[in-house]
This record gives structure tokens, C-alpha cells and sequence, in this order.
């Protein structure tokens, strides 16, 4: 049975999430990073042919609404971060708002061993405190419209926060099919019982965007965790 956290305790790791979020972290020397860890941490390896089917009368789709909206890109110390909170979603028959995206190069989790360039992280709340997080694999190709975007805003700030506006379908693949396990954050304070959805469709980017992100951050993905027996559920969308 899934354990709930109390909201208290998700609004405390909120905040130690978000004071982590202020300083650098030393991703060559993750050993040392001060945290409570457990035996259900992220990222983890994707192996597909682990993964159990979603039970067909489970309410498993992914649904997004009011994807054009205000959004703020900043460098928040240790990855780029797109701030944002008008984003709804319905996962798994519940609502969630998204709090934020931001990027990972290279990618933190891995499909069957293999990384890609980028990973994005869509980090969505539910009322009661509740994460999930939808992770999304970036590779390389066409040019990416609203990547442009970002990496533009992020280059030449325009002093008014919330003024620009992103479509986030654009950074959405169409395919939403998923991976779904319990994990954690995967930043101290490392915190469990957070819902993942790992879209395994990648969405394509030019070599010039994901170079536009490595140039802040070359290497700011955890290094992989064991899966310690979790359940792996597959939703082929």
C-alpha cells in the first residue's frame, strides 16, 4: 500500500528543496550531499522488460490543460528553471497544478541503460502537498520552437517576471505513454513518495539548444539509484 507523507512533512521538504535550490551543488561529489535516503530514491535505469502492464479499469492517462501559459526562466544554482503554475493536469484520475520544469543534461533517469542528452522535469502539487513528476527525454534533431524560447528569455532577461508566454505542449511529446514508480526527489533533501511518469517518446531538440543548456550546466544529473524491488508500472498511452 502507498504511504502518504503528512502535508506538513511534504511543505518542510518543499522548503528544503527550495533553500537547496539557492546554492550549488556538487554533482562530482553526490556522497557528501547532507540528506535523509532511504531504499526508494531517484533516478533509477528503466528496464522495460521489468515493467508490468497498467491494469486496464485504472484511470492511467496523463491530461494536460492550459498549456499556453505565463512563464519565468531563471538559473536557479544547479539547473535551469522555468516558473510557472498555470498548468493543470489530471494523472491518474487526480488533479495536480505545475509548480516548475527544469533541466538535467544529461539525462538522470535512463531507458534500458541509455541516457539521453537532456531530461526535463515537470514538477506538479497536488492540493494536499502531494509531488509527481513527469519526466521528459530530450535528443537531438529538429529545432525546437518553444526550446528557442527559453534559452532566448533565459539570455535576455526582461526584468518582469511572469510577462513571457510558453507553450508547454511544444516541450510535451505526443506520445504519452509512461513509466510510472515511487521515488524521490532527486535533490537534497532527496525526499520519498514522490509519483514519477518517465515518457519514454523523446522530444527533439537541435544540437545548438542542447549545447544553449550545456553551456550552463554541463553535468547536474544524480547519478542512477538502485530500484530496491519497486514496482514498475508501464501505460502505453
Amino acid at each position: 500500500m502507498v504511504r502518504f507523507l503528512t502535508i506538513a512533512a511534504l511543505s518542510l521538504a518543499l522548503t528544503a528543496a527550495v533553500q537547496a535550490a539557492d546554492s550549488k551543488l556538487d554533482y562530482d561529489h553526490q556522497e557528501q550531499w547532507k540528506a535523509a535516503r532511504d531504499t526508494a530514491q531517484s533516478p533509477i535505469d528503466i528496464v522495460t522488460a521489468d515493467a508490468l502492464p497498467a491494469g486496464k479499469d485504472e484511470p492511467a492517462a496523463l491530461q494536460f490543460d492550459h498549456l499556453r501559459a505565463p512563464a519565468e526562466v531563471v538559473d536557479n544554482g544547479h539547473a535551469v528553471e522555468v516558473e510557472t503554475n498555470t498548468t493543470q493536469a489530471t494523472i491518474r484520475g487526480r488533479h495536480f497544478t505545475l509548480a516548475q520544469f527544469h533541466f538535467h543534461a544529461r539525462s538522470e533517469h535512463t531507458l534500458d541503460g541509455r541516457h539521453f542528452p537532456l531530461e526535463g522535469h515537470f514538477v506538479f502539487k497536488a492540493q494536499d502537498g502531494r509531488l509527481a513528476v513527469v519526466a521528459v527525454m530530450y535528443d537531438s534533431g529538429a529545432a525546437n520552437a518553444q526550446v528557442q524560447a527559453l534559452l532566448d528569455d533565459l539570455s535576455h532577461k526582461t526584468g518582469h517576471p511572469g510577462s513571457d508566454e510558453i507553450d508547454i505542449n511544444g516541450l510535451l511529446p505526443a506520445k504519452r505513454g509512461y513509466y510510472h514508480y515511487l521515488g524521490s526527489l532527486t535533490t537534497p533533501p532527496l525526499t520519498e513518495n514522490v509519483e514519477w511518469y518517465v515518457l519514454p517518446a523523446p522530444v527533439t531538440m537541435s544540437q545548438r539548444q542542447i549545447d544553449g543548456f550545456v553551456a550552463h550546466y554541463r553535468h547536474n544529473n544524480r547519478n542512477l539509484q538502485p530500484r530496491n524491488g519497486r514496482p514498475l508500472i508501464h501505460y502505453e498511452g
